[in-house]
Parts: C-alpha cells; structure tokens; sequence
C-alpha cells in the first residue's frame, strides 16, 4: 500500500511506472517447493497401510497423522515432511525403520486483481506463468499493461512484491496484479 501510494505520487511527476520499481521476481523451484496452508500432501508409509493417506494442511501449518497426532507440515519441503514423519515413528517406538513418501496431490491457489476479466482466487498447477494465470483470469481488460505485473509472495514469512514478466514462473499462494497502462 505504501509503495502504490509513493508511486502514485510519483508518478503523478513521470516516475515510478507501474510496478517498475519493484525487483525481478526470482526463480521458483518445484524441488524446493515449500509446503503451506492449504496444501493438500499424500502420506505413504511403506508396508503400513492404517498410517498411509491423504491429509490438508491445516491453517496452523499442521496435518493429523494417526498414532503420531499433529506434525508440522508448513515450511517443509515434501521430502522433510517424510523425514519428520518417519523420525517422530522411530521416536515414539512406533516403527524401527520407516520409509516414507510424501507427495503433493493439491497446490494452494493463487489470486489474480487488477486488469484481468475475471479476477479472483484459482487452483495451482505446475509450471504455470503469469501469462497462463491471465489466461485462466479470461485474459487481460482493454487498459492492461500486458508487459509486466506485480507479484506478491511470501518469503522467510514476510509478504515480499516483485515485478515479473508475462513469461515468469507463479508459485502457489502468489498474489499476482495485473496493473493499468498508463496511456
């Protein structure tokens, strides 16, 4: 808010055209993938079929595993969480060795505002791009600045915004704005 305020100003002088003054947005990973609210992850536990299914991340960041009770899932990577899993049943005497495997079945979303027909909230898919984000937004409005938009997304817990081009990489849960051009 206070940067679209500052830039409002601004650009009221000729400066700060929209967005421009953000950083590029970086790179996402799907290895690196950091699990969050909302997510929705496949638990296998190899030869134990009771401790094997499919559990959403709760809004504390946790999912339920019968036996173990709450395991914090959120800023796990998918291979952590099997990990962690597969510590807290050698801890708690469950399990000797356990393998397992956790995979995620459903992203969070993403949110699309500003000059799309169709602003809102959508699933998440891999490998989706800003310009696959609009698409499914039913496309940019008359008065879209189709070059670059805002991007907002949460890092080391804090809400960061960038600019990105249509060509860029969304992760789940960005906030993605798409700005008016200036004419």
């Amino acid at each position: 808010m206070l940067r679209t305020m500052a830039c409002w100003g601004v650009a009221m002088l000729g400066g700060c055209a929209a967005g421009g003054d953000l950083p590029p947005l970086p790179a996402t990973s799907a290895r690196n993938y950091r699990l969050g609210t909302g997510d929705r992850v496949r638990v296998v536990v190899f030869d134990q079929k009771q401790l094997s299914a499919d559990y959403d991340v709760s809004a504390a960041g946790m999912i339920d595993v019968p036996l173990l009770g709450p395991v914090r899932a959120a800023g796990h990577t998918a291979s952590g969480l099997g990990r962690a899993i597969a510590a807290g049943l050698v801890r708690r005497g469950i399990l000797r060795r356990p393998e397992v495997a956790v995979d995620v079945r459903r992203y969070r979303p993403f949110s699309i505002l500003g000059e799309v027909n169709k602003p809102g909230q959508y699933p998440f898919q891999p490998g989706m791009t800003v310009l696959t984000a609009v698409s499914i937004a039913n496309g940019f409005t008359d008065r879209a600045l189709q070059s670059r938009v805002g991007v907002i997304r949460v890092r080391h817990g804090r809400s960061v915004e960038y600019r990105a081009p249509a060509t860029a990489l969304i992760a789940p849960g960005d906030v993605i704005e798409v700005f008016e051009r200036h004419f």
